[in-house]
């Protein structure tokens, strides 16, 4: 890599390292040490490749998806750590920020998910994927990362009750930008 790439390199690095560090974070169920092994690991792949690479951004975040990916496919997954007592939630009493609270129960919401729930919710949503894209990147059919979502919400709604009392109470949901609306037309015979 000669210097002028090194130096791409570094600002990219810099400029863009925080927002991929909270979607590995994401991905990993709120695990720091695991999401900086994943960033870096990105990272490195794209170094290594960086005078070939058009959008640097995208492709960081296809290495992270497609790591996510290999790792809950393991035939061997990596053993959790066993405590004597789970720890105390780490919710700071200054800390009144509606916004950060919900961070903080989201992210402990997703780390209760298996890895491939996970990963199709943080597309889905945190990405905001149509689920034509989510299918390409983790390998799988649409009806796949729909079954997979559907499952994802209603396992998630009932491990973290929490999610809805700090949610919009009377809102409407969004509409989906998967599907164009449908005109109907009334046929008579």
């Amino acid at each position: 890599m000669d210097a002028e790439a090194q130096e791409d390199f570094r600002d990219f690095v810099a400029n863009r390292s925080s927002a991929l560090l909270r979607t590995a974070i994401l991905l990993s169920g709120g695990d720091r040490h695991a999401a900086e092994d994943l960033l870096q690991n990105a990272l490195v792949k794209a170094a290594g490749r960086w005078h070939r690479i058009d959008e640097p951004e995208a492709y960081v975040r296809q290495v992270l998806y497609r790591q996510q990916v290999s790792r809950w496919r393991l035939k061997w997954p990596r053993r959790e750590l066993s405590v004597a007592e789970p720890p105390d939630p780490a919710v700071s009493a200054s800390d009144t920020s509606a916004a950060a609270e919900l961070r903080l129960v989201m992210r402990d919401a997703l780390s209760r998910l298996t890895a491939r729930q996970r990963t199709v919710l943080v597309l889905r949503y945190f990405e905001d994927l149509p689920e034509a894209d989510v299918a390409r990147l983790l390998g799988c059919s649409v009806g796949t990362v729909r079954s997979t979502t559907h499952r994802s919400l209603a396992r998630l709604r009932a491990l973290a009750p929490e999610l809805a009392a700090l949610g919009p109470s009377d809102a409407e949901p969004l509409p989906s930008r998967d599907f164009a609306p449908v005109e109907t037309v009334e046929v008579r015979p």
